[in-house]
């Protein structure tokens, strides 16, 4: 199957906000979840569809772990026993 690469030029909005041209929006839904890495002036987007289930489970519970980390840093935080901890994980 031949590489076909296809882009396009998209401004920033005031809001932060970028619309995908439309020529590159023809897989993409409504609804749908991207992921964004930027490196070294690189932006990549990756439809959260396109990956496996337990990659995107894997980046909610990342994103989930930092924000307890900063919580924590803030002074945000409950002491639990062990067993109320594990239950309460167990529940996510």
């Amino acid at each position: 199957m031949p590489y076909h690469m296809k882009f396009a030029i998209a401004k920033v909005s005031t809001k932060g906000q970028i619309v995908i041209p439309s020529p590159l929006r023809e897989n993409i839904h409504k609804g749908d979840e991207f992921l964004l890495v930027q490196d070294n002036g690189r932006m990549i987007l990756k439809n959260l569809k396109n990956l496996a289930a337990d990659l995107r489970d894997d980046l909610i519970f990342a994103e989930k772990v930092e924000e307890a980390w900063q919580e924590y840093d803030r002074g945000n935080f409950i002491k639990k026993s062990k067993d109320e901890f594990l239950k309460d994980l167990q529940a996510c």
